[in-house]
C-alpha cells in the first residue's frame, strides 16, 4: 500500500535481486526505487518496508533510496537445497532472489540428508550481515528424485494443491448427470450440431461452437459456455475454494485445477454426447465481421463431436474427398467456421489487434520418471484461431451489453503502454529501422500492429514480437472497463473459462442474475456486488501474477533440466536481448541462455546503453537484437535454473 508519513517516509514491497541491490515498489508509482546493497538493511525478497528517499531521479537515472524499517516479512518459510555440513548444515533457498542461505543448527536437521528438497521455518531473520537461521520442518525428497522439482515449485509458492475433503464432498452430489427438472427454464439446443475443439489432452471442455450462414448472408455464431455457477454456488465450500485459488495452475503434466475434477471434468465439462447446462451467446455477425445483435441465455446443449486442433486442421487442409472419415460428416460446418474465423481476423487486423505471433514451448516429459524428453515449438495452426476468434468476439460482446447495462462487472483490462517504455522500445526499433510514432500523446494499437506486420516472415520477427510484448502492459482485471489495447477493443471480460478462471463464474453469476430478473434488478444487489467486484478482480489478478511465475518457473526448470546433458554442443541462435552483463541468446528450440562479457572471445565489449548494443572496443564488432550467433553449450543447472552458452 502507498502511504507517505512524516519526513517523506514511503511504504512499499522490497524485491531483492540475488547481487545483493533491490528495487521497492510503491503503489501507483510505474517506477520502482533503486536500493542499494548497504541501503537493504537486510531486508529479504517480497518483505514490507519503510524507505526514504536519498536520491532523486536525474535523466536516465533512477530514483534512489534507503530502507529504514523492515515492517512485514513476506514468509517465514522457504523451500531450498540442504547443504549438511556435519555440525551444522545450510538451506540454500531456490528463490535465488530471496537474499540469504538459512543456518540449520544440527539439532533442527530433521530427516533431511544432504541434498535433500527441503522446506525450513525460519527462527532468526537476518542481522548485521549474519545468516537467518531456521529448522527444517519438511523433507520433500532428493534433488534428483522424479517429480520432486515440481512439488518444491508447489511448496514454494504456497499452493493448494489438494482440495479439502467436504470441497469434494460437496462436488460429487452433483453426480454426472443433469437435473432434468430444470430443462424446461432453459432454451434446448440438443437439437442442433454443436462442437468442441480442444488439446488433445485436455479433459476440461468448458466451450463449445456452431456456425450457420443465415438467408440474409450473415453468420450466426454460437458460443456455448457450461454453466459452472449453476453448481458453484455463491459462499459454498466449492466457491470459497475457488477463490482461493483464482486460476488453474498447468506445471507441464501436472494440473493444479481451480475446481475438483469431479466437476470440471464431469458434469461441468461439454462432454461428447451427454446433455449439459450452458450459458450461451449467439451472435449475428455481418460479411464484414461486425456484431449486429446477440443473444444471451441459459441453455442446454449435446455435444455433436469432440474434436482436436490437430483433427481439424488436418480436416480443413483436405479436400472432400480425401477428408478422414471421422470428420467427413461435419467437412461443411468446418468450412464454414474457418470462412467466418478468417473475416473476424481481419476484422480485428483493421482495428489494430496486435497478432503477436510468439511460439509457445512444447516440453515433452517421461510420465514415469518426469524428466524431460524434447523441448521444442508448440505448433499453432488456424484451427486454434479459429477458437480463439470465437471467443474474442463472444468476450467482446457480453462485455459491452453489461458496460451498457452499467452491471457490477469484472473486465479485462489492458492499458496503453507508457511513453518512456515505447522510447526505449524505439531505441531497440532503431536497428531493424522501425519506429513507433505517438500522436498527440496518444498511442495507437495500430501503430504496434504495423510494426508487427513489417516483420511477417522475417528472421527478426519472434525478437520484435518479443520486444513489443515487453513493452506492453500487464493485462489484470479490474471492475471497471477500461478497454483492451492489445486487442484493440473498447470492451472486454473473460466469459468463456468459468472451470479454469474465477472472473469468469463471477460474472456468470451477475449474468445469470439478469437473466433471471429479466434484466431488472433492486439497487441493494448493485451495491453488493460493486463491491464484490473490486475485491474479486484484485484477489483474481494476484492470484494469476503467482500463476504465471510458477508456470515460467516449471519452464525454466525443465529447459535447465534438458540442456544439462548438451554441454558441449553448438547451436545457431538469435539475440534476444543485450544487457549491461552479456547477450542472452534464444535457440530454435525457444531455449535460452546467457553469453557472459568472458565468453565473447577476445575482445573488450562496451555496453552502449543509448542502442542497448555491445561493441568490441578493438575489432569494433557490433552485437545486437535480431543477430543469428552460432554458440556452444558450456554450463546448465536445473537448481539455477540457468543455461550459459559461449561464443563460437
Amino acid at each position: 500500500m502507498k502511504k507517505i508519513k512524516d519526513n517523506n517516509i514511503l511504504e512499499g514491497i522490497y524485491r531483492k535481486n540475488h547481487k545483493g541491490f533491490g528495487f521497492v515498489k510503491i503503489e501507483g508509482q510505474e517506477e520502482e526505487i533503486y536500493i542499494s546493497k548497504e541501503n537493504s538493511k537486510n531486508a529479504l525478497n517480497g518483505d514490507k518496508v519503510e524507505i526514504v528517499i536519498t536520491q532523486e531521479k536525474q535523466d536516465s537515472k533512477r530514483q534512489e533510496g534507503k530502507v529504514i524499517n523492515i515492517l512485514k516479512h513476506e514468509t517465514d518459510k522457504v523451500v531450498g537445497t540442504f547443504q549438511n555440513n556435519k555440525n551444522f548444515g545450510f538451506v540454500v533457498p531456490d528463490d535465488k532472489n530471496f537474499g540469504t542461505d538459512i543456518f540449520i543448527p544440527k539439532k533442527f536437521f530433521g530427516k533431511a540428508r544432504n541434498n535433500h528438497k527441503v522446506v525450513v521455518k525460519i527462527t532468526k531473520f537476518p542481522k548485521k550481515g549474519k545468516n537467518a537461521e531456521g529448522k527444517i520442518v519438511e523433507v520433500i525428497g532428493g534433488i534428483n528424485q522424479a517429480g520432486v522439482d515440481m512439488l518444491s515449485l508447489i511448496k514454494q509458492y504456497d499452493l493448494p494443491s489438494k482440495f479439502p475433503k467436504p470441497v469434494v464432498e460437496e462436488a460429487r452430489k452433483y453426480g454426472d448427470k443433469i437435473d432434468k427438472k430444470d430443462i424446461s427454464n432453459r432454451i434446448d439446443m440438443r437439437n442442433k450440431e454443436i462442437f468442441t475443439i480442444d488439446g488433445e489432452d485436455a479433459k476440461d471442455l468448458d466451450d463449445a461452437v456452431r456456425v450457420e450462414k443465415l438467408e440474409n448472408g450473415n453468420y450466426r455464431l454460437d458460443v456455448h459456455i457450461a454453466d459452472v455457477s449453476y453448481y458453484v454456488k455463491e459462499n459454498s465450500l466449492l466457491d470459497k475454494e475457488a477463490l482461493l485459488r483464482g486460476t488453474s495452475i498447468y506445471m507441464l503434466g501436472r494440473v493444479i485445477p481451480m475446481l475438483p475434477r469431479e466437476l470440471s471434468n464431469g458434469i461441468c465439462s461439454l462432454n461428447q454426447n451427454e446433455d449439459r447446462f450452458t450459458l450461451s451467446c449467439s451472435m449475428e455477425i455481418d460479411k464484414k465481421g461486425k456484431v449486429v445483435s446477440s443473444q444471451i441465455y441459459k441453455g442446454i446443449i449435446k455435444v455433436t463431436k469432440r474434436m482436436s486442433y490437430t483433427g481439424v486442421q488436418k480436416a480443413l487442409d483436405s479436400s472432400k474427398n480425401t477428408i478422414s472419415k471421422e470428420y467427413k460428416p461435419y467437412y461443411k460446418h468446418l468450412k464454414l467456421m474457418e470462412e467466418l474465423a478468417i473475416i473476424l481476423k481481419n476484422r480485428r487486423i483493421e482495428q489494430g489487434y496486435l497478432n503477436l505471433d510468439i511460439p509457445e514451448s512444447k516440453i515433452e516429459l517421461d510420465p514415469v520418471t518426469g524428466r524431460v524428453l524434447n523441448v521444442g515449438k508448440y505448433e499453432i495452426t488456424f484451427a486454434n484461431e479459429i477458437i480463439e476468434q470465437f471467443m474474442l468476439t463472444a468476450n467482446e460482446t457480453i462485455a459491452e451489453k453489461f458496460y451498457w447495462l452499467e452491471a457490477p462487472f469484472i473486465y479485462r483490462v489492458h492499458e496503453e503502454p507508457d511513453e518512456d517504455k515505447i522510447k526505449e522500445l524505439n531505441k531497440f526499433l532503431f536497428n531493424f529501422g522501425l519506429k513507433i510514432r505517438i500522436n498527440k500523446d496518444e498511442i495507437y494499437p495500430k501503430e504496434f500492429a504495423q510494426i508487427l506486420e513489417k516483420v511477417k516472415g522475417k528472421e527478426e520477427e519472434k525478437v520484435v514480437s518479443n520486444l513489443v510484448l515487453r513493452t506492453l502492459k500487464v493485462a489484470r482485471y479490474e471492475s471497471e472497463n477500461k478497454g483492451h489495447f492489445g486487442i484493440a477493443s473498447r470492451y472486454y471480460c473473460h466469459f468463456t473459462s468459468p472451470i479454469r478462471r474465477y472472473p469468469d463464474l463471477f460474472i456468470h453469476r451477475i449474468i445469470s442474475k439478469y437473466l433471471e430478473s429479466n434484466y431488472v434488478v433492486e439497487d441493494d444487489f448493485y451495491s453488493k456486488y460493486e463491491e464484490q467486484a473490486k475485491k474479486r478482480a484484485e484477489q483474481s489478478s494476484e492470484r494469476e501474477k503467482i500463476a504465471t511465475k510458477v508456470e515460467r518457473d516449471a519452464e525454466d526448470i525443465k529447459k535447465a533440466e534438458y540442456m544439462e546433458d548438451k554441454i558441449g554442443e553448438q547451436y545457431e541462435g538469435i539475440i534476444s536481448s543485450v544487457t549491461s552483463f552479456g547477450i542472452f541468446v534464444e535457440l530454435e528450440n525457444t531455449v535460452e541462455g546467457l553469453i557472459r562479457f568472458d565468453k565473447l572471445g577476445n575482445d573488450y565489449f562496451i555496453y552502449d546503453e543509448e542502442r542497448k548494443r555491445l561493441i568490441g572496443e578493438r575489432t569494433n564488432k557490433v552485437y545486437k537484437i535480431g543477430d543469428k550467433v552460432n554458440i556452444e553449450v558450456i554450463a546448465a543447472s536445473k537448481e539455477l535454473r540457468q543455461i550459459d552458452f559461449a561464443l563460437i
